[in-house]
C-alpha cells in the first residue's frame, strides 16, 4: 500500500540522517575539546582521547594515560505548523520538544610500548540521537519515535618515525542499534490516530579503519591529519504494524512480525588541524573537518513476506552533499593549575531544502564554547566544557504539511584524566 511504504520511507530516512547528518554526527568524543568547540582535535595531545581523533598523537605521551568522559546533550528542537491538509488543524502540528536529552559517555587508555611504539584503546560514539513525538500526533505518518544507538570500540597503534613525524592506525568495531515507530495520525480511515503503522527494530556490527598523521614543525607548532573510512551497516531485525488487513489497508499485519533490513553507509570523515603555542600562556588551534555525505544518495528497505519472497518496501532518493565543519579555538594558562579554553565553530548541514523532514529538521549550526582544565595533582586532572549550539530557522514542506523548525542545543561535559 502506498500509504504504508511512505511511512517506512520517512522512518528510515530519519535513521540514516540521524546517524549521518551533521546535526546528528557526534563530535562529543571528549570533554577536553568541547571547551574550544573541538578546534585542533587532530593536532592537540591533551589526553588519551586522541585515540578517537588522531592515534598518531599517542607517541607524544611518555606515561600511561586514562581518560573517562561524559557529555550531556540538552537539545531544544521545536516545530510550528504553517499549513496542513484539509480537515487538519495546523496548530496540532506544534511541538516544542521533539528531541529528548541524552548523555554521551567515552573512555580511553593509552600506553607507550617502547620509545617508538604506542598502543591505545577507546570506547565512544560517532553517531546517534533520538526524537519522540506523541502517539496521536496529527502527522504521525512522518513523525513517531526514532532512536539510533552506536558504540565504537577502537584499538590503535602508533609509530614514531622521527622526533617530528608519527603515524597511527586504528581498527574500529561499530555496533549499531535502531528502533523506528510510526503512527497513523489524522486520516479519513476509521482507525485510531495512535495505531502503529511502522515498527522496525534492527541491529548490526560494522568495521572501519582510521589513519592518523602528526608533524611537529617546531616546539611551538604542530599539524595533524586523520582519516576514517566508510562503514557499511545492515540493520537486520523485525518489521510489523498494527493495521488490520482490510480493503483500505491490504498490507496490514495486525502485529505480525516479518524479517526486515536496511543497508546504510556511515560516511568517511577526514580532519586537518593545526596547533600553535603563541607564547608561554596562549595557544591557538583550528580544524577543518570533511564528511563524505555524498555516499548517501538513496535508501531502500527490504522486507521478507510470509511466502519467503523479498520485496522492496521503498526506494527513496536522499541526495545528501558532502559537508564541512570549521572550528577555531584557543587556550590560556591562567595559572599553574588552571587552563582556560574558548572556541567557535560553523557546522554545515548536508541536507538540501528539498529533503528536509520533521524527523530531521537539519540546518547549519554555529558553536560557541568555553571550558577549562584543572590540575588536581601530578597524576590527575579534570576537564569541564560547555557549548551553546544555535541553528537557523527553517521553513519546509513534507507530504502536504508545512512547518517552521528551530534547532538549538546546549552541551555540558566533564572528564577525568589520570596518568601513571
Amino acid at each position: 500500500m502506498k500509504f504504508s511504504k511512505t511511512l517506512i520511507a520517512a522512518s528510515l530516512a530519519f535513521v540514516s540522517a540521524d546517524s549521518f547528518a551533521a546535526a546528528f554526527q557526534l563530535s562529543e568524543q571528549n570533554a577536553s575539546g568541547l571547551g574550544r568547540a573541538y578546534a585542533g582535535e587532530a593536532s592537540i595531545a591533551d589526553d588519551a582521547s586522541v585515540v578517537a581523533r588522531n592515534p598518531a598523537l599517542m607517541t607524544l605521551f611518555k606515561d600511561k594515560q586514562l581518560s573517562v568522559a561524559a557529555i550531556g546533550v540538552i537539545p531544544d528542537v521545536s516545530l510550528e505548523g504553517e499549513g496542513a491538509p484539509t480537515g487538519i488543524d495546523q496548530s496540532t502540528l506544534d511541538d516544542d520538544s521533539i528531541a529528548p536529552s541524552a548523555v554521551v559517555p567515552a573512555a580511553y587508555f593509552t600506553m607507550p610500548y617502547n620509545d617508538k611504539v604506542s598502543l591505545g584503546f577507546g570506547a565512544f560514539s560517532n553517531f546517534g540521537l533520538s526524537t519522540d513525538f506523541d502517539d496521536d500526533y496529527s502527522a504521525g505518518q512522518i513523525a513517531g519515535k526514532t532512536e539510533i544507538f552506536t558504540v565504537n570500540l577502537n584499538a590503535s597503534v602508533a609509530y614514531k618515525v622521527t622526533e617530528k613525524f608519527s603515524y597511527g592506525i586504528g581498527l574500529n568495531v561499530i555496533y549499531a542499534d535502531a528502533t523506528i515507530v510510526r503512527h497513523l495520525g489524522t486520516t479519513p480511515l476509521p482507525i485510531p490516530d495512535q495505531t502503529e503503522v511502522v515498527n522496525l527494530e534492527g541491529d548490526d556490527t560494522g568495521y572501519a579503519l582510521n589513519i592518523g598523521l602528526m608533524y611537529q614543525l617546531d616546539e611551538n607548532s604542530r599539524f595533524g591529519f586523520n582519516y576514517r573510512t566508510e562503514t557499511d551497516i545492515t540493520f537486520e531485525g523485525t518489521y510489523s504494524n498494527q493495521l488490520p488487513m482490510t480493503d483500505f489497508t491490504p498490507q496490514g499485519l495486525s502485529g505480525t512480525e516479518l524479517p526486515g533490513s536496511v543497508d546504510i553507509t556511515l560516511p568517511a570523515i577526514a580532519e586537518f588541524s593545526g596547533s600553535h603555542q603563541l607564547d608561554e600562556k596562549l595557544g591557538l588551534h583550528y580544524s577543518i573537518l570533511w564528511t563524505g555525505w555524498s555516499s548517501f544518495d538513496s535508501l531502500e528497505a527490504q522486507v521478507t513476506a510470509p511466502t519467503g519472497d523479498k520485496f522492496s518496501a521503498f526506494n527513496k532518493d536522499e541526495s545528501f552533499s558532502d559537508s564541512y565543519r570549521f572550528a577555531v579555538g584557543s587556550d590560556y594558562q591562567y595559572n599553574e593549575d588552571l587552563l582556560l579554553r574558548a572556541g567557535v565553530a560553523f557546522d554545515q548541514s548536508p541536507v538540501s531544502q528539498d529533503h528536509l523532514s520533521i524527523s530531521i529538521p537539519d540546518t547549519d549550526r554555529f558553536w560557541f564554547s568555553f571550558g577549562g582544565n584543572y590540575t588536581i595533582d601530578q597524576s590527575s586532572n579534570v576537564d569541564l566544557g560547555v557549548s551553546i549550539i544555535r541553528g537557523k530557522t527553517q521553513n519546509f514542506e513534507e507530504d502536504g504539511f508545512e512547518f517552521e523548525s528551530e534547532g538549538n542545543a546546549v552541551l555540558i561535559g566533564a572528564q577525568y584524566n589520570y596518568k601513571f
